[in-house]
């Protein structure tokens, strides 16, 4: 991606309002109007944290994970008369690191102002470090106007189409900056707006090129300022203190956008093509594995099915071979079977609460104008599907035998909340040693425990109620007393190896798109691709559910009935190449020099593998239980 130079201003907006990407109509949130205009109408810029950003080239590289706040102490920034307000702001735009504020910016509807001074400040030689050190590592300056972010004109070098890249860099470390960076210390705001009817106006893009104006810093007598004139690059010395002047310039240029679509400029996919041929591929490899399933199922069972059930009057005995001959041991309980459900219970609940989340993003419901709404939309649905992981954990506890139902009620909603919780709060103690405004307030976090013991934990309780009074699930043969011997297994069907194995089919179903994902949430990139994300999960479910099968029959087949625990571990073996893919996708795309940093996105990994391992392990049991009991209720048993 190749940043627009500010010389071509006008003539790419003008190549941009002409080559605007045709896309599907936006469907919003019902409530989330469009704000409407008038001439001479303020128009409120409010400022968001600082965040790294991956530089323009393509050797690029994530340089940190921690944001800032835009009036740390240590920037410098102007601030608005009688300080910095806080704005409102939700629970998911509280946790995604969002920490919004008003502004000093004077801007009103359609007037264009000629270079104005913001405010000069003196910057100590330490807190010019400090700056020196953020412009090294990229980082971006964000603005809302409108709920529109403010963005940097880019082009995309495989398709040559313009977009708007959200966020703007703090200064420039390139070329003969590498040794000592530029600030940019003035910005060209341009603004696009729509005007639907006369005399009413909406803004539909906000755009701003930053520049760094050198110099003496001092406003003029007669306060006439020239931002159009050449001047030397503004370098803050570390060794004496400076003097900074920030200036910007506010332009307005119509557009024919309308408001409805104006998000379209900023939701860019790169290569559109990348997604389409991970999907083929992927539903390629999901079709020749049903077709294997289905082989299997049909054919080689059924005709064992046929043979056990022959009676053939020349012959005494009948033998039995394969998987027939552990008919008596398949439904014996497996070892913890306690734990095995409080897993499988927890992983229903975040089954439901992805499926409900993405039919949500496919709607139109979670608009990028209302920040934060995917993660609001998940921790509700995670808060009230509490009933479900507490009915399914306590109907599988009670098939496998388990006689502490209490036991179970308060172990499924407790366990993996405290340990994903803990995750989080010592991740968040990193954050705050480093100074960053990601950390999550102490507020968020009480009402995170609120939701937990308020809400879900009561939920989880009577879902176990209800699961415990509908009682176990009758096994269709029954369980001998005296366990048969295992016989010694291959190695390609011992516990680690089908993991491994089984993990490869559904993690090569969706490694594209896990990249993007990746990047949007470590780099800042915005990821509003839930189509392609929706038909990948479940292509992901499909193929977890028909490889556990798979394995699951050749185990049964090698006389081994310890099937409980091999198939949710079959299951969750996507989660094993997940945390490779994210090893590798740190060793290529990241270069994390704070240790801060790097605990971060190591913990952020490992705890989007345990996600990944719970959903996946036990959408591997519950399709694999339905397949065993659908196979040994086929057969007839003396």
């Amino acid at each position: 991606m190749a940043p627009v130079s500010r010389a071509g201003h006008f003539g790419l907006l003008t190549a941009f309002s002409l080559s605007l990407l045709s896309s599907v109509q936006a469907f919003y949130l019902p409530g989330a109007a469009p704000r409407n205009y008038h001439e001479g109408e303020q128009v409120e810029l409010f400022v968001n944290a600082l965040t790294p950003m991956i530089a323009g080239n393509d050797n690029a590289k994530l340089k940190s994970l921690i944001n800032y706040d835009y009036y740390n102490p240590a920037f410098h920034f102007c601030q608005p008369e009688g300080g910095p307000v806080k704005q409102p702001e939700s629970l998911g735009s509280i946790l995604f690191g969002d920490r919004i504020f008003n502004s000093p910016y004077d801007i009103r509807m359609l007037e264009n102002t000629t270079c104005r001074t913001l405010c000069t400040e003196t910057v100590p030689p330490e807190d010019a470090k400090f700056i020196n050190d953020r412009i090294r590592e990229d980082y971006a300056i964000n603005w809302l106007v409108d709920g529109l972010p403010a963005a940097e004109m880019k082009e995309d070098k495989r398709t040559g189409e313009l977009f708007f890249d959200m966020g703007f860099n703090l200064g420039n470390d390139e070329g003969q900056f590498e040794e000592m960076p530029a600030l940019h210390n003035h910005y060209d705001i341009v603004l696009r707006y729509h005007s639907p009817t006369p005399d009413v106006y909406r803004i539909v893009g906000v755009l701003v090129w930053p520049t760094s104006r050198g110099g003496p810093q001092e406003t003029p007598s007669d306060g006439e300022l020239d931002c159009a004139s050449s001047a030397p690059p503004l370098i803050l010395s570390e060794t004496s203190s400076n003097m900074v002047r920030y200036t910007y310039r506010v332009m307005w240029n119509e557009s024919d956008t309308p408001w409805a679509t104006r998000w379209d400029n900023y939701l860019h996919i790169f290569d559109p093509r990348i997604h389409w041929f991970s999907l083929i591929n992927a539903v390629i490899v999901v079709v020749f594995l049903c077709l294997m399933v289905s082989m299997i199922l049909l054919r080689t069972v059924s005709r064992d099915i046929s043979r056990y059930n022959a009676i053939d009057l020349s012959e005494d005995v009948q033998e039995d071979w394969g998987w027939k001959l552990v008919h008596g041991e398949v439904f014996r309980a497996p070892q913890n079977p306690m734990i095995l459900s409080v897993l499988v219970g927890n992983g229903a609940q975040l089954c439901a609460m992805v499926a409900v989340t993405l039919v949500f993003a496919l709607l139109g419901f979670l608009s990028p104008s209302n920040r934060g709404s995917l993660a609001t939309v998940m921790m509700i649905c995670w808060t009230f599907f509490g009933g479900i992981g507490g009915y399914i954990s306590s109907r599988v506890y009670a098939s496998l035998g388990g006689p502490n139902k209490r036991r179970n009620s308060f172990l499924t909603a407790t366990l993996m909340p405290t340990v994903v919780f803990a995750i989080v709060f010592l991740l968040d103690l990193f954050l705050v040693a480093a100074g960053s405004s990601g950390a999550v307030p102490f507020g968020t976090l009480l009402l995170i425990i609120i939701l937990w013991f308020g809400i879900s934990a009561p939920l989880s309780a009577v879902g176990s109620y209800f699961g415990s009074k509908h009682g176990a699930i009758p096994n269709p043969v029954r369980v001998n007393q005296i366990p048969r011997q295992i016989p010694p297994q291959p190695t390609y069907l011992r516990p680690w190896a089908t993991t491994i194995l089984a993990g490869i089919l559904p993690f090569g179903a969706a490694f594209v798109e896990l990249y993007f994902v990746l990047s949007s949430l470590f780099a800042s990139r915005a990821y509003y691709a839930f189509g392609f994300l929706a038909l990948t999960a479940a292509l992901v479910a499909l193929t977890t559910a028909t490889v556990t099968i798979l394995f699951t029959y050749f185990i049964l087949c090698r006389e081994d009935y310890r099937w409980h625990w091999r198939a949710f571990l079959t299951g969750g073996g996507s989660a094993f190449w997940l945390l490779a893919y994210g090893i590798v996708y740190w060793a290529s795309r990241l270069s994390l020099d704070s240790f801060s940093s790097t605990v971060l996105y190591f913990g952020y990994l490992i705890l989007l593998a345990l996600l990944d391992f719970l959903v996946t392990g036990t959408i591997g049991f519950l399709a694999t239980y339905w397949a065993v009991r659908r196979l040994y209720s086929a057969i007839r048993v003396d």
